[in-house]
């Protein structure tokens, strides 16, 4: 009998109303969420919120628009005033305005399913979104709601609070760069390695091995042309980089690349690609949030190095943040700091002093998961009903991951596994909490490709896609919580077995 209890569909993980998953309890309702079923749509109470618009930010909406007279308009509120500036100048729509109120920016257009799309999609990508907690702090202004929720807050100066925990992480970097969110990091280190790499004819970016869907999204949509996108997929055969470096290295401008990778946890050999990017003049951008800043450096062998701190950094699993930090050895440093700075989007004040009261815990709670995920990863490993198994420590990566690990242990929490069977039934008997993001204190398991790639998971051209990238439609990622091991391993087990 599983220690887990079930959690209805739509409810949040946690239970917050600024927790950033939500439960998807069976496959029916996965499916059903990616395919905006209201039967499905109804239950959910939040979401991810760069995919979902919170519930705070919907009704702050609506009420700007019952009091500005917007009938027959959309409004999307933004992080920042530059923020809705650069939505308006992307979406470049007749009759689109900025939109100002309280404090809170926005763009209004006239109502349009297209517009309406890409501006979702703009704000998803690059982390634009209002914060739910200034949604809620308005609407709290405006006289809508009585009071924001009463959780615990760093009292004092969140933004030290935060830095005097990472900034040890990053010798040399007088200050990292604090963002809204990991995509936002993601963006600004993208923009800035542009504006350096452009004016030398550099344009082309290189997506190295498999990347998350928003990361995939700004290299696809914001490169130059189409030719500036170039994808390498197996991110342990450098040789055909250098092969493509010989060819094309005057025009490559960066190289983004997941360290290790989402959602198969390789690792390159990064001392490799640094120098192989040094040598060509191409710029090197690491994200290893799989694992989070305290357990991988990547520091040394990048030019600029970005991370979500929603995953192990934000524990709680209930406020979402992003890092960017530009490596002081590394060519171009300061031209890329200021150009990067002039990107980031800053935590709203109450995400800031939200996260600052969590990150004392992050290296106990990293430290409980990474004594229990080669527990669980061996587990799996030697299940007959599991077919693969992926984690940081991996034979075929191994020596690459440990040479960045900042300790033997420190693997982060993240396992992807496929199953000999069908999906479906394992994930339905399965008592985890099922949602979307990871590195929180609670065990979340999902069927990633599903909840990330849904559109090339539903076509044969996308199915074909992901086989020639080695990945299988119906791969499980489980990142492991502060849970018991023995009751992560025995909720497992019975799924297993009764599959």
């Amino acid at each position: 009998m599983s220690a887990f209890a079930p959690i209805p569909l739509g409810a949040p993980i946690p239970d917050s109303p600024h927790a950033v998953s939500c439960s998807l309890p069976t496959m029916a309702a996965v499916r059903g969420y990616e395919e905006k079923d209201p039967a499905v749509t109804a239950s959910l109470k939040t979401g991810y919120p760069r995919f979902v618009i919170h519930p705070f930010a919907r009704r702050l909406g609506e009420e700007f628009s019952r009091r500005s007279g917007l009938a027959g308009r959309r409004l999307w509120l933004a992080s920042s005033r530059r923020m809705a500036a650069a939505l308006l100048a992307h979406l470049a729509c007749p009759g689109a305005e900025l939109f100002e109120s309280h404090g809170v920016h926005g763009v209004t257009h006239p109502d349009s399913p297209e517009v309406a799309q890409r501006a979702k999609l703009y704000l998803q990508n690059i982390g634009g979104f209002l914060s739910s907690r200034q949604a809620e702090d308005t609407l709290v202004a405006m006289g809508v709601i009585g009071s924001a929720l009463s959780e615990a807050s760093f009292a004092g100066d969140a933004e030290a609070e935060v830095l005097r925990f990472l900034t040890p992480r990053f010798p040399g970097v007088a200050t990292p760069l604090l963002a809204n969110c990991g995509m936002n990091a993601v963006h600004a280190a993208f923009a800035a390695v542009n504006a350096v790499q452009a004016p030398r004819g550099r344009t082309a970016w290189v997506q190295l091995g498999w990347l998350y869907l928003d990361t995939i999204a700004i290299l696809r949509k914001f490169t130059a042309g189409p030719a500036d996108y170039i994808r390498v997929g197996d991110v342990m055969d450098l040789g055909r980089l250098e092969r493509l470096f010989s060819e094309r290295g005057g025009s490559i401008a960066g190289v983004m690349a997941e360290v290790p990778t989402n959602p198969l946890v390789q690792t390159p050999d990064l001392a490799r690609l640094a120098a192989l990017c040094r040598r060509h003049g191409v710029k090197l951008v690491l994200d290893p949030s799989l694992v989070s800043v305290f357990s991988a450096d990547t520091l040394p062998h990048a030019d600029i190095v970005v991370t979500s701190l929603t995953k192990y950094t934000g524990n709680r699993g209930d406020v979402i943040a992003g890092l960017l930090a530009v490596n002081p050895a590394a060519p171009d440093s300061e031209e890329l700091a200021r150009a990067a700075a002039a990107h980031i989007e800053p935590p709203y004040a109450r995400d800031l002093a939200r996260l600052a009261a969590q990150i004392p815990d992050t290296e106990s709670v990293l430290a409980t998961i990474e004594e229990s995920t080669p527990r669980v990863a061996a587990f799996l490993a030697s299940h007959p009903a599991v077919r693969a198994t992926y984690w940081a420590l991996e034979p075929a990566s191994r020596a690459n991951y440990l040479s960045i690990a900042r300790r033997p242990g420190a693997t982060g929490g993240m396992i992807s596994f496929y199953l000999r069977g069908e999906l479906d039934p394992f994930y339905d008997r399965l008592r985890l909490p099922k949602g979307p993001s990871f590195g929180m204190r609670t065990t979340l398991i999902c069927p990633f490709m599903y909840l990330a790639h849904y559109d090339l998971v539903t076509s044969e051209a996308g199915r074909a896609e992901l086989r020639g990238e080695g990945l299988d439609p119906n791969l499980l990622r489980l990142c492991v919580g502060t849970e018991p091991c023995e009751d992560i391993i025995g909720s497992l087990r019975e799924a297993l077995e009764a599959s």
